[in-house]
């Protein structure tokens, strides 16, 4: 079937362009198994790597310096517990479904477009961070090499880019070269300070710069002002799952032990080494103070090494080379993760929203660009207002996200597993984002001092609670109906091919797409605009809230919230609120005293916010305009096909209209060569049973005659058999219903073949059902030609062994089976048995080739089915199933008797008036024939070659019926129908005679012209009693004598034995010879006599036998 929706060759060419594994690093799609090459060594070390940033140590020391040595301890503590907390789940569900942050998100209660405002929360934390520690190295390099801050920042941005374009493979041996060098600058200043002494009451005894409030409840105001700045390093854990997902698959038991150590201290040890560092900022401040270093300066991390390698160095250049060394190489290993993985988080957003995909590398740079900018702006001096404010959305998706992990998933809430493929997800899941949603309302609300001090100061542990316990309590009033907006298919774990972009991918990164028929990749799924989700329509957005409001509100308030007007209501009014809230922020702020680094920071997220909508802007715009072209070339590509079909249509009709003429030219050639094989036949066959009717025929040769007139049957009914896959072909093959003794039908087939079998030395045997019905109503010619094909087929390829017909029979159905020990079918020839001529390879018996086509087209057309069971070397069996209506008993002839076989009728005379017969025929001797059958029954028999002789010896005489064949030359004998009807022999009968096989089909307004149709080869008897109904005539047969004075002979029991015992002793030419004479005497007659012909005829001496003991004293 033709692919309804093709992609294009551009779309293909990009789409592969997207998916380059070099330079996207799956940044949209699952971590294939052939990228998780790396050990879980090297994958935890590149991880560990990133803990590398001092914006931990000037945490550490900016909330030591500002709340003091008490607080910065116990919140560095407390957060330090719930990060590792929240980090453990979301890196095992990470780490082991091979998945982004962004893509579990997805999975875990956030849906496909849901999620695209988490992934801006991540993109937004790694910039931001990425600004901080560039700020940091730009200090560094100011204070170390004299480098201006303006230059300082963009050689720290820029010089990340060429590490992070190739993703992970250079990230990582990045990481693995420094790491040791890091390692060594990192602890070498806490040696020194062991040999030097550390100063840990001076530490301890820090009093901060900030004035406790009032009250009973002052510090833990100052613990949870101090917990919201730490709290802001939440997001972390996503750039640590960022490198956890190419941790490789374990396979043994040790692989299972490092993998599980690489995902603890890689996922959420992160934390324990933050809160190190923290601490160990936290001591530094102090040290820095108390050695002269300025208080503005004291929480610069560059400012706390030099500090420490001062204590035992004296060399200042020394000093500076250590220092600096230290701190680029701490900053650009955090900076090269923050830039990696905010170029995932940014690819992510921006794919969802337009379908379009410029790649990871420009996101690379964006995301650089904006923290350059944040950077000039100023953003490190509103260092602590900026992460508090940041820290409480990320709180509240990261509380939603830990919840569904481990409270939805176990209680079932949620489905087991991660999905992230967008054609199974609804667009928005409330589970995730109204738990997020709600958690940012109350906590903001709290934040801005809304509900008092103490909630104000505890915003962030509100936050990330409520979020916690908002996520199952929608999970559970959703019933989780909003996790899988389409069931999966079950999943083949070999890889499949994309039908879009043509690579391979792992089947978790593969699904069915119903638009493009055929599987599809998640990222081309991703950026396809011109599906509009056909899989999943309800799923997507503007349907699911379409479905929520018909649920809450009544169908006129629904409508009315779903119109434009209402639409652009809402709209306007969360722009505006948005900017309401800005300037209330702004006010809030007025008397701070960073207020000018605050208005820095709104103003540089509103440039943000601009360059975000700008990209969306331009990638909207080309993706529309991608989807114009193809839509354009899809166009083109179906005009073309229209244009292929209408060419091709043309050529089929052509081949139908030639099909049709050599189709009708065969069947002509076989119409004529059945009248020229029935014509001959016919006389053959009209002939041989005038002579076994002859009463002077010695009774040796009465056998040979009948053979004669048997093997005319058989020939005629060969005959019949080859014209039969014609009349299917043309559709004209006529079903009968005849009434059938079906136990006698099956009799009489079988013994056919008894002796053929008893030639070849085979086993012959029928098996019948007690369930089997007396009666029938079926197509006896038809069924009889199927059971008579299959059992010659089994005899035929059967050399030795057995043949059994067995038929069973039930509900109406019969099955019927032929089986064999013959030398089977092998599989290659399986399907080329039933197609015309088609024969076995190898040395077989001579056949035609069409038994079994024959067999299978009546088998259907009569609404049955045929099966076969093969094995080369052991036997075949042929299964038929048909069904074979029964006749009730209330119907079935009051006699159960067998019936006899057809035979000649031992006609006298007829009795009635003497009739005259016209008979034309340009066959002289069918002419010869029907005179020499009829004259002597006392019929006036006039021939005429032609229809324009018989027109003209219709002048003296007046025929009372006619005879006519239908093949004459000049006027056919339809048109000479046609003109007696015409003429004065309207109502005169007519019985037509035809050699052609169609005529016998024929259903047209000249078959009206006839009273009655005979075929040739027909049996004489069959014509005299079609006469002798038609003028009413009554036949007199040779002992037709009154039932009261019937003749009466019984077989005598001399008679009987000796023809039992020539039956045992084989001698089959002089039991025939004694069956004749008997017949002759008159001592043998009746049924018995036929059915001994019969069995005589098919050599079955044993059936003779049987008959003859059971016949003991039975009136013939």
């Amino acid at each position: 079937m033709a692919t309804l929706y093709r992609a294009t060759k551009e779309k293909r060419r990009y789409n592969r362009w997207v998916a380059n594994e070099t330079m996207e690093d799956f940044a949209l799609r699952f971590t294939a198994r052939r990228a998780r090459r790396w050990s879980s060594a090297r994958v935890a070390n590149t991880a560990i790597g990133s803990i590398s940033f001092l914006a931990l140590e000037a945490i550490g020391g900016a909330l030591t310096l500002t709340y003091g040595f008490d607080i910065a301890i116990m919140a560095i503590m407390l957060v330090g517990a719930f990060l590792f907390l929240t980090a453990f789940p979301i890196s095992y569900y990470a780490a082991r479904y091979s998945v982004d942050i962004d893509l579990l998100t997805r999975g875990a209660g956030f849906g496909y477009i849901g999620s695209t405002i988490t992934s801006l929360i991540y993109a937004t934390f790694t910039f931001i961070f990425f600004a901080l520690e560039a700020a940091i190295l730009a200090l560094a390099l100011e204070y170390c090499f004299g480098i201006p801050l303006v230059l300082g920042y963009l050689i720290s941005a820029l010089v990340v880019i060429p590490l992070v374009i190739n993703g992970f493979s250079k990230i990582s041996a990045f990481q693995a070269w420094t790491q040791p060098l890091w390692v060594i600058l990192h602890i070498t200043p806490f040696i020194i300070l062991a040999f030097v002494g550390y100063d840990i009451e001076g530490w301890s005894s820090f009093e901060g710069n900030a004035i406790p409030p009032e009250g009973g409840a002052g510090k833990l105001i100052m613990l949870g002002a101090a917990s919201g700045v730490i709290f802001s390093l939440i997001a972390q854990v996503g750039e640590q799952v960022d490198y956890l997902r190419f941790l490789p698959e374990p396979k043994t038991r040790a692989d299972k032990r490092r993998w599980w150590t690489a995902l603890i201290v890689a996922g959420p040890g992160w934390s324990v080494l933050g809160m190190l560092k923290m601490l160990a900022g936290s001591y530094l401040i102090t040290l820095a103070i108390s050695n002269g270093v300025p208080v503005e300066d004291a929480t610069d991390p560059t400012r706390m090494y030099e500090t420490v390698f001062h204590q035992t160095i004296n060399s200042p250049v020394l000093v500076l080379l250590l220092t600096s060394t230290f701190v680029i190489l701490s900053q650009l290993k955090i900076n090269v993760t923050n830039a990696y993985a905010g170029s995932i988080a940014w690819s992510n957003f921006f794919s969802r929203l337009t379908h379009a995909h410029p790649g990871r590398v420009v996101w690379l740079v964006f995301n650089v660009g904006i923290a350059v900018m944040l950077m000039e702006l100023g953003v490190f001096g509103a260092l602590e207002s900026t992460l508090a404010l940041y820290s409480h959305v990320a709180l509240a998706w990261i509380g939603a996200l830990v919840a569904d992990l481990v409270i939805n998933k176990p209680l079932g809430y949620s489905p087991p597993g991660i999905e992230f493929r967008r054609a199974h997800l609804y667009d928005i899941n409330p589970v995730g984002i109204g738990a997020m949603a709600t958690a940012c309302v109350i906590s903001l609300l709290a934040y801005g001092g809304l509900f008092g001090d103490l909630p104000e100061a505890t915003s962030s542990f509100i936050a990330l609670g409520s979020s916690f316990i908002l996520a199952p309590a929608i999970a559970r009033a959703t019933g989780g109906r909003y996790y899988i907006a389409r069931p999966a298919p079950a999943r083949d774990q070999t890889e499949q091919t994309c039908i879009v972009c043509e690579y391979t991918f792992d089947a978790e990164d593969m699904t069915h797409c119903p638009f493009h028929e055929g599987a599809i990749c998640s990222l081309c799924c991703t950026l396809d605009s011109n599906c509009r989700d056909a899989c999943k329509p309800h799923a997507r957005l503007a349907d699911t809230s379409h479905a929520m409001l018909h649920a809450v509100f009544p169908r006129p308030v629904a409508q009315a919230l779903m119109s434009r007007m209402s639409r652009f209501i809402l709209v306007t009014s969360i722009i505006g609120a948005a900017f309401g809230g800005l300037l209330l922020l702004v006010r809030g702020f007025r008397y701070a005293e960073n207020f000018d680094a605050v208005l820095w920071v709104i103003f540089s997220m509103i440039l943000i916010v601009i360059g975000i909508v700008v990209w969306m802007y331009l990638l909207i715009s080309e993706s529309q305009h991608q989807a114009r072209d193809e839509a354009e070339k899809q166009t083109e590509r179906l005009l073309f096909e229209v244009r292929a079909h209408e060419r091709t249509d043309l050529e089929l009709q052509r081949a139908k209209e030639k099909a049709e003429a050599a189709n009708l030219a065969k069947t002509r050639y076989m119409t004529g060569l059945s009248h020229e094989l029935r014509t001959p036949l016919n006389s053959i066959y009209g002939f041989a049973q005038i002579l076994e009717k002859a009463p002077d025929l010695p009774a040796g040769r009465r056998n040979s005659i009948t053979t004669i007139r048997r093997s005319s049957e058989h020939l005629a009914g060969l005959i019949e058999g080859l014209l039969d896959i014609s009349r299917i072909a043309a559709g004209r093959l006529e079903i009968s219903r005849d009434r059938i003794n079906l136990r006698l039908f099956l009799q009489q087939v079988a013994s056919i073949f008894d002796e053929a079998a008893r030639e070849k030395g085979l086993t012959f045997s029928m098996r019948t059902s007690d369930h089997l019905p007396l009666w029938i109503t079926f197509d006896e010619k038809r069924l009889r030609q199927i059971i008579i094909n299959l059992l010659s087929n089994a005899i035929r390829y059967t050399r030795q062994g057995s043949v059994d017909l067995s038929i069973n029979y039930r509900n109406e159905v019969a099955i019927i089976e032929v089986r064999d020990t013959g030398i089977g079918i092998a599989p290659e020839d399986q399907s080329r048995i039933w197609d015309p001529f088609e024969r076995g390879n190898g040395a077989l018996p001579p056949g035609s080739g069409l038994g079994l086509t024959i067999t299978k087209l009546l088998v259907e057309i009569l609404g049955g089915d045929i099966e076969l069971d093969t094995e080369v070397g052991t036997g075949s069996t042929f299964r038929v199933r048909l069904m074979l209506p029964s006749v009730p008993l209330d119907t079935q002839h009051a006699s159960t008797e067998p019936m006899a076989e057809t035979r000649n009728l031992a006609i006298r005379r007829v009795e009635g008036s003497r009739k005259t017969l016209l008979v034309v025929d340009d066959d002289l001797n069918h002419l010869a024939l029907v005179d020499s059958f009829l004259s002597p029954l006392g019929f006036a028999v006039l021939t005429a070659s032609n229809a324009e002789q018989a027109m003209f010896m219709l002048t003296d005489i007046k025929p009372d019926l006619f005879i006519l064949d239908i093949d004459l030359p000049g006027q056919d004998g339809w048109t000479l129908a046609a003109n007696l009807r015409n003429g004065a022999h309207r109502s005169t009968p007519i019985v037509m005679i035809s050699g052609h096989a169609i005529d016998e089909q024929r259903r047209t307004p000249e078959v009206a012209l006839s009273d009655a149709f005979l075929a040739k080869p027909y049996n004489l008897d069959d014509l005299l009693a079609r006469m002798a109904e038609i003028l009413h005539l009554r036949l007199i047969l040779d002992d037709a004598v009154s039932p009261k004075t019937a003749r009466v002979s019984v077989l005598s029991e001399t008679d009987r034995a000796e023809l039992i015992t020539l039956a045992r002793n084989g001698m089959a030419k002089a039991l025939t010879d004694r069956i004749a004479e008997l017949a002759e005497d008159g001592s043998l007659r009746g049924p018995m006599l036929v059915r001994l012909n019969k069995m005589t005829s098919v050599f079955d001496l044993p059936g003779v036998v049987s008959v003859l003991e059971e016949a003991r004293n039975v009136t013939l």
